[in-house]
């Protein structure tokens, strides 16, 4: 696959609006486009082709003998005037693989996103941690762009973030922002972070929290009066907390769930859902903002499993909602199907009662 394919190919997915793009040997290229992986039309791919695309993506910065050697790299690509894309290539059954996450060129806004308004509330916090959380795929990265943008556009401040491999790209507005990416800017996530908080950021966004270190400072950050914004894994608020504890050896998580209580502001889960009748995908949020209740929860362990209740307590003062409240929401607005929405409910029973006692769903 030479470098005119290759970029029809991707200028392709941009335009069917995929998410990802799979290069294997042995298989046709594949997208994926409203979370389904789709074959494109185009002959298996030989060990030679998807090494030829390893060697357009790394050309510019590594050698061939050092390729020789590789076994998994997280790196950026991009199309002048196209879109850009963050790459994985990792080898397997001895032959390279790619994979391509799409990232457009035009940064969305909250109301684009299908994002609820109180997710502006958030963006305008001044100080502490907020977390975007949700499997791979569901829309993090989209999300922190967002309030990263809504903070450049509003306020004079420095933003600093620190990605591996760099994603979105910003241009200075209102604000001053920094992009530093780990391998190139910088060696490693911990460095970059204990550098940051000599480079007068007012907000610093870690692309994602991989280990105890990454952790350990933005939570510094976050003490400091900074506003800290970074990525997890994690499916929901309380899969969360448990996340972040478990980092830290078991003698230090009370001191660890009082820091966290302490300078915790948000968590917003994501799981994007297929519209109903609509080409695309609509985001499902969970919203956590930390209040009172929610410290005491987050400080003690045998409260951690109630959040959901004062999750969904808190939504009419706080803007707060449980996935399930959300769920319910979208399926009596008509946005998506029933089944779809008890597939990815906590609790798929209650929510089909709740939606059936206040009316069925809408468009019906």
């Amino acid at each position: 696959m030479d470098v005119a394919v290759l970029h029809k190919l991707l200028i392709s997915a941009i335009q069917k609006g995929a998410s990802d793009v799979h290069l294997q040997a042995g298989n046709q290229p594949l997208m994926r486009i409203n979370g389904e992986l789709l074959e494109v039309k185009y002959h298996p791919l030989t060990p030679a082709e998807t090494a030829a695309v390893v060697e357009e993506i790394l050309g510019q910065t590594y050698r061939k003998e050092q390729m020789a050697t590789l076994s998994e790299i997280d790196v950026s690509y991009g199309i002048e005037g196209q879109g850009r894309f963050r790459v994985n290539i990792f080898r397997q059954r001895g032959t390279f693989a790619i994979v391509l996450r799409v990232i457009p060129i035009t940064i969305l806004n909250f109301t684009d996103l299908h994002l609820p308004p109180v997710i502006e509330q958030i963006a305008n916090l001044r100080r502490g941690l907020v977390l975007i959380t949700g499997a791979t795929g569901n829309g993090k990265s989209t999300t922190m762009a967002a309030i990263l943008e809504h903070i450049n556009q509003s306020r004079r401040a420095h933003i600093l973030t620190i990605e591996d491999p760099i994603e979105f790209l910003f241009r200075n507005k209102t604000s001053v922002v920094s992009q530093r990416e780990v391998g190139s800017d910088t060696p490693a996530f911990g460095r970059a972070l204990t550098a940051a908080l000599r480079q007068d950021p007012d907000v610093i966004m870690i692309g994602e929290m991989r280990e105890q270190e990454t952790v350990e400072i933005a939570l510094k950050a976050a003490e400091t009066g900074h506003l800290v914004l970074s990525s997890l894994h994690t499916l929901d608020a309380v899969k969360t907390i448990a996340r972040l504890v478990g980092f830290y050896p078991p003698d230090q998580e009370g001191v660890v769930r009082k820091r966290l209580a302490d300078c915790l502001m948000s968590i917003v889960s994501l799981r994007l859902l297929p519209r109903k009748g609509v080409h695309g995908r609509i985001p499902a949020v969970e919203v956590v903002r930390v209040t009172r209740t929610i410290q005491e929860c987050i400080r003690d362990s045998a409260k951690t499993t109630d959040l959901p209740e004062h999750i969904h307590k808190g939504g009419e003062m706080y803007g707060m909602q449980t996935f399930d409240m959300h769920l319910a929401k979208l399926v009596k607005e008509g946005q998506v199907e029933m089944e779809i929405a008890k597939l990815a409910a906590s609790n798929p029973a209650d929510l089909e009662r709740a939606i059936l006692l206040e009316g069925g769903e809408s468009g019906e």
